[in-house]
């Protein structure tokens, strides 16, 4: 299995120092993931800030984190899926489905808030349950899996609520609690921030200290390998799903706070977008390596440029064509980096 940690033994830190300065590099970042999108984001602060001292300001950081929230916390279930070499297209329709059952079922039957919170997260987790099924059970291709299930929860979401927005305030405050913001300091930070923080926190300590996290990346690195040493890959992969499912569910409950309203047309760049955030983290699309810091890096470069560019009088156009090219780039590197040699 692909390692996270640098080379400790004697003969590996020998070999490191016949190595030339470049190849160094390229065992550290392949040793350290995260460390390439957190220069991108130092580097994206420092030019930015130049071009608009606005951009620093901590009114103006305070918007970048609210709007990356909601893809931030998509990212989290998108990460453990693309960790075993896997694919979700369906993350924004999982998110919609749930939210819209959630809020139609408290506003037209007067479920509690509460209720309808654990009603979201179960629906995700469903969701995700079926997309682990396909895969495991009839050995589909991820991409081909949740493509298809991106047009069937799309279409349920939209049957159900008829193509109709809750607004907020029709609904119990709990659901749209995740809006409120409180000052830290200069800055202020909604609740919604603190929720995707926990969930970071919660799904890092899970993929680096438990079995299961081990699993994950052993799944990723190789399946086959994976299985000889005992472990039970379906059974990895479903649960994978099913967390990334239920990741999904909590993520709807957040974007009520951030939009105000539980509407079937929101995010409908979330899949993109969150694929975007893995991979500029550093997460490799070929499975086995990455982490949830790198992910949280690659949201905030995404929300860096967006705001960024758009303070120094950037064409929206250009600043959908530099994020792309920061995919494009971030693709690249990780494809050198997985040519390192011991």
């Amino acid at each position: 299995m692909t390692t996270t940690t640098p080379p400790t033994t004697a003969a590996q830190q020998f070999a490191l120092r016949r190595h030339s300065p470049l190849q160094r590099v390229q065992h550290l970042l392949h040793a350290h993931p995260a460390i390439s999108p957190f220069l991108v984001l130092v580097i994206s602060f420092v030019v930015f800030s130049t071009l608009n001292p606005r951009f620093a300001s901590p009114n103006s950081l305070s918007l970048v984190l609210q709007q990356v929230a909601v893809i931030g916390a998509l990212a989290v279930g998108q990460t453990l899926i693309i960790l075993t070499a896997g694919i979700d297209l369906s993350v924004g329709a999982v998110a919609i489905l749930a939210m819209m059952l959630a809020a139609k079922l408290a506003e037209g039957q007067g479920l509690p808030g509460a209720l309808a919170i654990a009603l979201a997260i179960a629906v995700g987790a469903a969701a995700g349950a079926l997309n682990g099924a396909l895969v495991t059970r009839l050995k589909l291709p991820p991409f081909i899996v949740t493509l298809g299930t991106l047009s069937v929860f799309t279409a349920l979401g939209l049957l159900y609520s008829e193509g109709q927005s809750v607004q907020a305030t029709d609904l119990p405050a709990v659901l749209s609690w995740t809006g409120e913001s409180f000052p830290v300091g200069r800055f202020r930070i909604t609740v919604g921030v603190v929720a995707v923080v926990l969930l970071y926190l919660a799904v890092g300590f899970a993929l680096a200290k438990t079995a299961w996290g081990r699993h994950v990346y052993a799944v990723g690195d190789d399946k086959e390998a994976a299985r000889l040493a005992g472990i039970r890959v379906d059974r990895v992969l479903l649960s994978v799903y099913v967390v990334a499912g239920a990741i999904y569910g909590i993520t709807a409950w957040i974007l009520i706070g951030r939009a105000g309203a539980a509407s079937p047309n929101a995010i409908t760049d979330a899949n993109l977008e969150s694929i975007t955030a893995v991979v500029i983290g550093g997460t490799s699309l070929f499975g086995g390596r990455g982490a949830v810091l790198g992910t949280l890096l690659g949201a905030l470069i995404v929300g860096f440029f967006r705001s960024g560019l758009s303070l120094a009088g950037v064409d929206d156009q250009y600043r959908v064509l530099a994020v792309g090219l920061l995919v494009i780039l971030a693709v690249a590197v990780d494809q050198w980096i997985r040519k390192v040699r011991s």
